[in-house]
């Protein structure tokens, strides 16, 4: 059997999960009966107080805007949130390094939290209904919200095939299905506390990524001057791409307008030309270097190992070629071909997945 090897962060982030989950479960009926009595404020029903952001008194308990990500109310939850952070974590963890995804799973686990826990205090003071006061915020719907989002900057052209190929779908489609599922799932099952931390999670993580995560140039890739990149200003991790295609031309329009406003209110750099061709050139090297690192635990990950090991082998071609040509003007006769070098196969643990560009007519490109 292989052995799964896990980065340290990824591990210790499933470990916390199971843990406090654990916890939870332990701890929680204890807790809501001898509340209900006392301290009809922290009764719950589905949270314990110092493990989950509730409203009436989290500011008792600072530390549960951090870790009540980690505490799943329900099986489901703790199913879903533990193969996001098993398969995702494993996989951005050796794209970005442990610190960047250190400082990436801190975000869009902290800010969603304390958003939520602010839109549930003003629903108090407009309403006056003390329920908004007693509701449990908890879980990892924020983290996987990110994780699509990550995902569509790394590789928004791959499409996953599921169930031997009945499922195919782009992964620049994930977070717009993702939000949508739980929008009418908050609005028809009444669970908003996770339509809340899935948009918030998705602004969170679209945010930090366009605007203030840094990330080493192609060039000091090259050159090893040490450079990096502030945020990614590609075309395609514009707000408007998250969008179907039929409306992402008016969406744009939407975004600039309020791009401009901020850059206006001095709230925002704008992005220069530089900038936007630098952003689109790492994208494309993002693509070239794939998704199997995924599947493949065993493929080389973290800083763009994937996408050097192509560079180095579409220049052995080159070179082949070049040789072969010199070969033939010199009249001599040419040494045996090669089977150029391979990737490494994917293994097929989630399905399989392929990189298929599309070539749409160049849309009018968006600011923000």
């Amino acid at each position: 059997m292989a052995r799964i090897n896990l980065p340290p962060l990824t591990r210790g982030l499933l470990a916390a999960v199971v843990v406090f989950t654990l916890l939870n479960f332990t701890l929680r009926p204890q807790a809501t009966l001898a509340e209900k009595v006392q301290k009809p404020l922290t009764s719950v029903g589905n949270g314990v107080p110092y493990l989950a952001v509730v409203p009436g008194v989290s500011v008792i308990y600072p530390w549960v805007f951090l870790l009540a990500t980690l505490v799943e109310q329900n099986v489901l939850g703790l199913v879903v949130t533990g193969l996001t952070i098993f398969y995702g974590g494993r996989y951005l963890e050796r794209a970005w390094g442990s610190t960047e995804f250190t400082k990436f799973v801190l975000f869009v686990s902290l800010i969603p939290n304390v958003l939520s826990f602010l839109l549930y205090v003003l629903g108090y003071a407009l309403s006056k209904n003390a329920d908004t006061l007693t509701t449990t915020i908890s879980g990892g719907i924020a983290i996987q919200a990110g994780f699509l989002v990550s995902f569509k900057q790394l590789v928004p052209e791959h499409t996953v095939a599921i169930a031997k190929g009945l499922i195919r779908m782009r992964v620049k489609h994930f977070p717009a299905i993702f939000l949508v599922t739980n929008t009418i799932s908050g609005i028809a099952l009444g669970t908003e506390t996770a339509m809340f931390l899935a948009w918030f999670g998705f602004f969170t993580a679209w945010v930090y990524l366009r605007f203030y995560r840094l990330s080493p140039s192609l060039s000091s890739a090259t050159t090893g001057d040490g450079s990096v990149i502030k945020g990614d200003a590609s075309d395609t991790f514009a707000f408007a791409h998250f969008f179907p295609e039929p409306i992402q031309t008016p969406m744009g329009k939407l975004t600039d307008q309020i791009y401009s406003t901020l850059i206006t209110l001095n709230l925002c750099t704008p992005f220069s030309a530089e900038d936007i061709d630098a952003g689109n050139e790492q994208a494309s090297a993002r693509a070239e270097g794939g998704l199997p690192s995924i599947m493949n635990p065993n493929s080389r990950g973290g800083k763009g190992g994937a996408t050097r090991a192509e560079a180095e082998r579409r220049r052995a071609l080159a070179l082949k070629a070049l040789d072969q040509r010199l070969h033939a003007a010199a009249g001599r006769p040419q040494p045996p071909a090669t089977a150029a070098p391979a990737a490494p196969a994917p293994s097929n643990m989630l399905g399989e997945t392929t990189y298929e560009p599309e070539r749409p007519e160049e849309p009018e490109r968006p600011i923000a």
